[in-house]
């Protein structure tokens, strides 16, 4: 099979190619896994993280990707061949324990052992993977896979964000960076509460104009002040600095919610010129996003299908993973990036 494979970390550049195009062979599923035959696969900043060392594979050399859709083409021992043909998603979560105290509670996503697609075990960048049948995601009718693909991820962990930010309806929303993730996350707020206006921090006047297009009542530099404090933020971007910024434009009793599994290390200093009375005094809140659960998933796409919500996608063939990756990288985004594995 094609993959695109790491086999070293090391910045991402324009000229050095950070994946390689091989012949692979396909996974044999072992018992209680799927085989999945991939048409698609999107492309997320974690995988950035896992080039750049940020988040490094726990061996090399790797397939990344872990917003996989596809079909299933083989079942290892203990699964029912009635998977066979069933079109699904594999999502960043493989698998994890299933007995710790997180697990039984329903957060998974907290579990020692929590496993990674595309960093612990072989992802989607590749025409087959296998993964655990009881983590692998059915793909609602109404979805095609290009547009299910980035739901895995950026809509999955968007929707574990806004979960978390605990806004009523009304209330005001900020969203700092506007990639994959925020835009969903702002498509989905406009369904859930309807009566709050969003406002969008991003460098990129792109970006901006994006979200004003997409419903955002205003849009705004980074360093810009909102029209009002926002009773809730939600960070979906790779550095520190608008981290300082959205706690100032948070109002009295406000939550932040950071959702990025690494942020670089560019503007690290930024911490100190940390505030306390103009960033966190009057209980101020700052909450991290861990990964997602299954129910996190399956609960997302049951909602991106009844809204509808259909996520804004840009297409690259497997061939051109680093052109996508660089593009990323140096922020040439509107909406998600995807890989066309398959026809």
């Amino acid at each position: 099979m094609r993959a695109q494979i790491l086999k070293r970390v090391a910045p991402l550049s324009e000229t050095a190619e950070s994946l390689e195009l091989v012949d692979w062979p396909v996974p044999e599923p072992t018992a209680g896994e799927v085989l999945v035959r991939v048409s698609v696969c999107g492309v997320c900043h974690t995988e950035l993280d896992e080039i750049e060392g940020r988040t490094p594979p726990s061996r090399l050399p790797m397939i990344l990707g872990h917003q996989a859709v596809g079909t299933v083409a083989g079942v290892g021992a203990g699964i029912n061949p009635q998977w066979l043909g069933s079109r699904v998603g594999v999502a960043w979560i493989h698998s994890a324990c299933g007995t710790c105290r997180h697990c039984l509670a329903d957060q998974e996503n907290l579990c020692a052992e929590f496993r990674a697609t595309g960093r612990d075990h072989p992802g989607g960048y590749a025409e087959y993977l296998t993964a655990p049948a009881n983590f692998v995601h059915a793909i609602p009718e109404p979805l095609s896979d290009l547009a299910a693909a980035p739901l895995l991820c950026a809509g999955a962990i968007g929707y574990r964000s806004l979960r978390l930010a605990g806004l009523t309806d009304g209330a005001p929303l900020g969203l700092t960076g506007f990639g994959a993730s925020a835009h969903l996350v702002l498509l989905l707020a406009r369904h859930l509460y309807p009566e709050s206006p969003v406002t969008v921090f991003a460098r990129n006047p792109e970006e901006r104009t994006f979200a004003l297009e997409l419903g955002a009542a205003w849009a705004g530099d980074s360093g810009d002040s909102p029209p009002q404090p926002c009773a809730a933020m939600i960070d979906t971007t790779p550095v520190w600095t608008p981290v300082l910024q959205a706690l100032r434009n948070l109002a009295p009793g406000g939550r932040l919610v950071i959702n990025a599994i690494r942020k670089e290390d560019v503007d690290k200093a930024a911490w100190l010129d940390l505030s306390y009375p103009d960033q966190l005094w009057l209980e101020k809140e700052i909450k991290s996003v861990a990964n997602v659960t299954r129910r996190d998933v399956r609960e997302f796409l049951a909602l991106a299908a009844e809204i509808p919500l259909r996520p804004e996608v840009e297409e690259y063939p497997l061939e051109q993973a680093n052109q996508a990756l660089y593009d990323l990288k140096h922020r040439r985004v509107r909406g998600a990036k995807v890989l066309r594995i398959a026809g």
